[in-house]
């Protein structure tokens, strides 16, 4: 029972992450690690699929080798943060309090994604 709700689970985060490389402002790679973690629990072929998918294995490998993210992929999050804080700024137009939580929130989330260590491709020698 267990292993058919991780599939499920699995299959769904993957259906999430392929929307979210093409609608901005949603994330894709956090979606992928969660499926790859399900798949690592209910189906090791679709796991090896996503690890060695030539779009989406390297930062994969690299996550859960070492928890890093590319330098690239860190300057995408902060902008895709600042740019969605903007969004929620001039559309929402929030009380001061509620926009200090979403940037103190966002600035946290940002903080962790700059803290990881940048992905082996990204070290120059």
């Amino acid at each position: 029972m267990a292993r058919a709700l991780y599939f499920v689970i699995g299959c769904l985060m993957v259906a999430l992450g392929v929307i979210g490389a093409f609608v901005p402002l949603m994330p894709t790679t956090i979606f992928l690690i969660i499926a790859a973690a399900c798949f690592a629990r209910s189906s090791p072929r679709l796991e090896a699929w996503l690890l060695n998918h030539p779009q989406f294995g390297p930062g994969l490998r690299d996550w859960r080798a070492h928890g890093a993210i590319s330098k690239r992929a860190k300057l995408m999050a902060c902008c895709g943060m600042t740019f969605g804080f903007i969004v929620f700024l001039i559309g929402a137009r929030p009380s001061l309090p509620l926009a200090a939580l979403v940037f103190v929130v966002l600035a946290g989330c940002a903080a962790y994604v700059v803290s990881r260590p940048a992905s082996a491709g990204d070290v120059e020698s």
